[in-house]
């Protein structure tokens, strides 16, 4: 699983906007409980000078976030990004063009409220629970009128809207960290910069300051009115208020695409990578609980699955030879060894490898005992082509369920194989079609009912829709509590092409439908 999202807790839109009657301002009305959040500058409206403004307020659980990291769900600091995203609402009036939309973290607590007019401002909060212009909550003023943030670089994001419509996305993962930092009351460093740590008081939404207007004169002349996104009471799942954390969990094990190391391969494409998984009732535990223990990994000759004689010379990744290598802590109870081994490793008689995962102490030759022993590994030698092939595949998907809890996280296997297989007679006999494992390979989900794309292909930066793959071929792990129960969705698939340097989409959908109790 590679991307998890955070519904907002509270938002609401707050305004010094004229209330009909263009006499008074609804600076004191809340909009807590609206379905829309709005952002706008109005010029000259009133008078020659006149400036009226609306800015968002949005806040995030980010205890669930600091709880999904300590339970191991959401990785560490360093390896997962923070994207806030607010999703655009269509409306009748005027939106604006070409403007900058500013997003800072709130200084201190704030109310969200339970007004709804948006029109007439009319719920107003002087007296009631809830934010609003001149106030944070039921008795608190902000020091500043329209609200109080930080403006230093961790706390403060720009993006541009160039025709209007787009969706705020931006990467806030510095913020959330010191977010988390302060949950824990750590101060964490991040290289050689201090991260530091911040209350969770959420976000001010608003145009940049210099597209906002100032009454009397003195900012922008220009009226930006107006942009509407969609709040957290939104009837619509897709369009809530979320952060949504990405990181890429890609697990390549090479034990069902291993090769010998060759000079026709650069350097990085001759290692393999190898996986031992300690699954203790049906879920990964460290090893004795304890996340500074790493097995060892010998390599032996094996005439079928079982190891024989004494362990193999290969090289690690700094192509030292060696006949042991400590392998390194994934995640929890996940671990890996990487490393590569010539054609002479085996032989007619002994033509496969089998890999043994020792526990050691201090001295590396010192055993404390084996605890697994993996399959046979048949390794594989890079060869020359005749031709330069066009890749066409068959995909399928044989172990879809025909329905899919939104309560649960799910792993979803592709099986691949080249659709050019044209077997001999004997061949069909004798044996199957051999299983492709794509080395580049995401997926994108759409619902069905409206083809509304609701996790795209993640390929860029942060690769969060890259698949892994083991010795049983392509997979995916996704929650599912991030599709709306009830709908059914379509699994499309996109493979990277080193001829073409770009991802080519497969020509296959696989629908699915997620319902709200467990199947």
């Amino acid at each position: 699983m590679a991307i998890k999202r955070y519904i907002a807790s509270a938002d609401n839109t707050i305004t010094n906007a004229y209330e009909e009657n263009f006499d008074t301002r609804g600076t004191g009305s809340n909009m807590g409980q609206a379905d829309i959040l709005e952002i706008f500058s109005m010029y000259a409206q009133r008078s020659a000078t006149s400036a009226e403004l609306a800015r968002t307020l949005v806040q995030f659980p980010v205890e669930t976030i600091n709880s999904d990291r300590t339970a191991g769900t959401v990785p560490a600091s360093g390896s997962v990004s923070f994207y806030l995203k607010l999703y655009n609402a269509e409306h009748s009036r005027t939106l604006p063009r070409d403007y900058l939309v500013s997003v800072a973290a709130i200084t201190g607590s704030w109310a969200e409220g339970q007004g709804l007019d948006m029109e007439n401002y009319s719920d107003i909060t002087y007296d009631q629970t809830g934010s609003n212009w001149i106030r944070k909550d039921k008795s608190t003023n902000w020091h500043s009128e329209g609200g109080d943030w930080y403006t230093d670089a961790s706390s403060s994001f720009t993006q541009r809207f160039e025709i209007g419509n787009e969706d705020l996305e931006v990467d806030i993962t510095r913020l959330v960290e010191q977010w988390i930092n302060y949950e824990n009351s750590v101060a964490d460093y991040n290289g050689t910069n201090l991260v530091g740590q911040k209350q969770n008081y959420g976000l001010v939404v608003k145009l940049s300051s210099s597209f906002e207007a100032t009454e009397g004169g003195g900012g922008t002349t220009k009226s930006y009115y107006t942009k509407k996104f969609f709040a957290r009471s939104s009837e619509f799942f897709f369009e809530r208020p979320i952060i949504e954390a990405r990181w890429d969990s890609t697990t390549r094990d090479h034990r069902g695409n291993f090769y010998f190391s060759s000079s026709l391969a650069p350097p990085s494409d001759c290692l393999n990578n190898l996986y031992m998984y300690n699954y203790v009732r049906g879920r990964l535990r460290d090893i004795a609980n304890n996340s500074g223990i790493v097995p060892v990994l010998n390599l032996y000759y094996a005439s079928g699955s079982v190891p024989e004689g004494n362990p193999v010379y290969f090289r690690n990744s700094s192509n030292a030879a060696v006949n042991y290598l400590s392998a390194s802590r994934v995640s929890t109870g996940v671990y890996k060894a990487s490393f590569s081994v010539t054609s002479s490793a085996i032989s007619s008689t002994y033509p496969y490898l089998a890999d043994v995962w020792t526990i050691h102490s201090g001295n590396a030759d010192i055993s404390l005992g084996q605890i697994h022993t993996g399959s046979a590994i048949s390794p594989k030698t890079y060869t020359f082509s005749n031709d330069n092939p066009n890749s066409k595949y068959v995909v399928t998907m044989p172990s879809l369920k025909p329905m899919y809890s939104n309560e649960q996280t799910e792993r979803f296997r592709l099986y691949v194989r080249n659709k050019n297989w044209s077997p001999s007679v004997y061949t069909k006999a004798q044996s199957t079609p051999e299983r492709i494992l794509v080395e580049t390979a995401s997926y994108q989900i759409k619902r069905i009912s409206d083809n509304k794309v609701v996790i795209p292909y993640g390929t860029s930066s942060t690769l969060h829709t890259i698949m892994s793959y083991d010795m049983s071929g392509n997979y995916f792990d996704l929650d599912m509590g991030m599709l709306e129960a009830g709908y059914s969705y379509s699994i499309s698939y996109s493979f990277y092409e080193d001829s073409i340097g770009s991802y080519i989409e497969q020509p296959h959908e696989f629908k699915i439908k997620v319902g709200k109790n467990e199947y």
